[in-house]
């Protein structure tokens, strides 16, 4: 059968069960846009920047738990959409990224001339240490195998970004389908015999440990283990903490989550991990944000075994690790829950259990004195009550950065069908309006995005495309005038010299409502604490988009944290994870260390 290369590739990503492709239209990629304009089951999704595109199809394939896609054009096409792959990448999330490029004549090769054809750029190279594979399709009857090899690297072990880099010429290719050659992938070179002698092994020290924690990680998700992970947590009835992104995993009043430990982190959190004498970390880096900068400060008194798929993330590790298990997550925690009931193995854990519950009851994330602010709102009393205004199926996405990250993840008391996202690991600003559309469209459910004033300029374009699209999208402006977290830096290491980082330092912020409203998205504001519930409900009730300002100090600070402190002798001392700042006084912390 003779079929247009560009009318294959979009029949083949619709055919992966893929409803949505995240597009900015361009003459380098004509003949793709044309055909994905006419592909059955498949709609585009336009919006009005790659980068936007990139950051919609990131969030939309977590939320969807299949392949994420992207069309770009060349040139600066290509290079806006590279922040959204480098998140993809660090996120481990399967996108597959499609722009176009000059013809094949007019490519530069290896002439060494800087460009030939127009808007020509090596994306290819510039994409390839944050994708998991990178090809720019020379020739046409080869689309099938890159198109095979690409989802399938996509997803197979740590999942992440690829990338099919199609000239103009190749795309108006006209193929023979039958004659396509399709990608083999080697076969498997797991070895099961091994894996059940460490789940013995893992199994034999459960039996021993009288202050288990579990760490559990977003690779829980990647394996589609949500299900099978519960069961595991109910069978075990052990405390757990979680990663912030892998937080969605256990709702907030389950009686085993002891919620979000690390440099910011709840008192009862990093007390329940640094007081552990065994720790099994399944499907989480354990990066320097959730352990700290010292490695050797992390859950001294703890036996640790660490599952992950990556051999580079177990080969990392700057402090001992007792066993290293290299497994999908959802795979290892299916396995051991087998072989637990199998062997009638239970823990003795209650008194343990007791402690930590006991630690989550006295130290609250939530202040009373926060309570007393009365000229602005203060996040906590914001998210605190966002937690319980929104419904147990929304969808929430946070910005990646100060308030509207920090807070949120700190604060948010989630419900089980809640989903909530972000790309923490990256931290870019202007993630928040995309990630929310990509999710919104994923879902079909609500979604609420929750970003600050500064993070949100950088994709504010896509008001537009929310308006277009009438999605049911409550955007919540978190507005200290300015960005939170440089002016807490400026505050805490230079002395309140800002730098573009308020009005005052050459930093031009434009009023959001007014904005919101030229885009013909309604508006609210929160000035203060009064009849918040009631305001945020009006916001969430509102038919279509809304956005709503909460107006904040800029002054806020985020606790509670590790900070350094002056020592006895004059000099600074990094916190541990188990002194936070606010410092408790010395006798009341000695009681919380076991």
């Amino acid at each position: 059968m003779k079929k247009k290369l560009s009318d294959f590739i979009w029949e083949y990503i619709a055919d992966l069960g893929v409803k949505h492709v995240f597009m900015f239209p361009g003459g380098g990629a004509m003949h793709l846009v044309d055909s994905i304009g006419h592909t059955e089951n498949l709609a585009y999704i336009t919006l009005l920047h790659e980068q936007a595109c990139s950051f919609a199809a990131e969030t939309y394939a977590r939320i969807s738990d299949n392949i994420g896609a992207a069309l770009v054009t060349t040139g600066p096409g290509g290079t806006n959409a590279v922040t959204g792959c480098a998140a993809a990448w660090l996120e481990s999330t399967p996108v597959i990224f499609i722009s176009g490029q000059a013809k094949t004549a007019d490519l530069k090769g290896t002439s060494g001339v800087r460009q030939k054809g127009n808007q020509e750029i090596g994306i290819v190279d510039i994409v390839a240490s944050i994708t998991k594979y990178a090809v720019t399709v020379l020739d046409p009857d080869e689309i099938k195998y890159h198109l095979d090899k690409a989802l399938y690297l996509a997803k197979e072990g740590r999942p992440g970004p690829v990338w099919l880099d199609i000239p103009l010429d190749v795309q108006a290719s006209m193929l023979e389908t039958e004659s396509l050659k399709s990608y083999r992938p080697n076969e498997s070179t797991d070895n099961p015999k091994e894996l059940e002698m460490q789940l013995a092994e893992v199994a034999s020290m459960l039996k021993m440990a009288k202050r288990p924690v579990m760490i559990a990680g977003q690779g829980i998700e990647r394996g589609k283990g949500r299900q099978i992970f519960k069961e595991l947590v109910e069978y075990l009835n052990i405390p757990v903490l979680t990663s912030w992104i892998a937080v969605e995993l256990l709702p907030f009043v389950h009686p085993c989550n002891m919620g979000k430990p690390g440099m910011v982190a709840a008192r009862y959190s990093n007390y329940t991990m640094q007081n552990a004498d065994f720790i099994l970390a399944v499907g989480t880096r354990l990066d320097p944000a959730m352990i700290g900068y010292n490695p050797k400060d992390f859950a001294p008194k703890a036996k640790k075994v660490i599952i992950d798929i990556d051999p580079a993330e177990l080969n990392k590790f700057e402090f001992d690790v007792d066993l290293k298990i290299q497994s999908d997550a959802a795979l290892f925690i299916h396995k051991l829950l087998n072989m637990l009931k199998q062997d009638s193995v239970r823990l003795q854990a209650e008194e343990w259990m007791h402690i930590c519950q006991e630690w989550k009851r006295k130290y609250p994330l939530l202040l009373p004195e926060y309570d007393q602010e009365t000229e602005y709102v203060n996040p906590y009393i914001f998210v605190n009550a966002l937690s319980e205004m929104a419904g147990e199926t929304d969808v929430l996405i946070p910005g990646s950065s100060g308030a509207g990250i920090d807070v949120f993840w700190l604060c948010l008391k989630n419900k089980s069908k809640q989903r909530m996202l972000a790309t923490g690991s990256l931290g870019s600003m202007g993630y928040g309006l995309p990630a929310a559309i990509g999710a919104c469209l994923a879902s079909g459910q609500r979604t609420i995005c929750i970003e600050g004033d500064g993070s949100i300029q950088l994709n504010i374009q896509e008001f537009a495309s929310i308006k277009g699209m009438n999605l049911p999208i409550k955007i919540f402006i978190l507005d200290n005038s300015g960005y939170l977290s440089i002016m807490n830096m400026q505050r805490a290491h230079f002395e309140g010299r800002y730098v573009g980082s308020n009005t005052d330092s050459h930093l031009y912020l434009p009023d959001i409502l007014k904005v919101a409203e030229g885009y013909g998205i309604p508006i609210f504001e929160i000035r203060n604490h009064k009849n918040i519930q009631s305001h945020i409900e009006r916001v969430l009730n509102e038919d279509g988009p809304a956005l709503c300002r909460v107006c904040m100090a800029d002054d806020i600070v985020i606790q509670p944290k590790v900070v350094s402190r002056v020592s006895e002798t004059g000099s600074m001392e990094s916190g541990g994870l188990i002194d936070l700042w606010p410092f408790l006084p010395e006798e009341e912390l000695k009681k919380n260390i076991l």
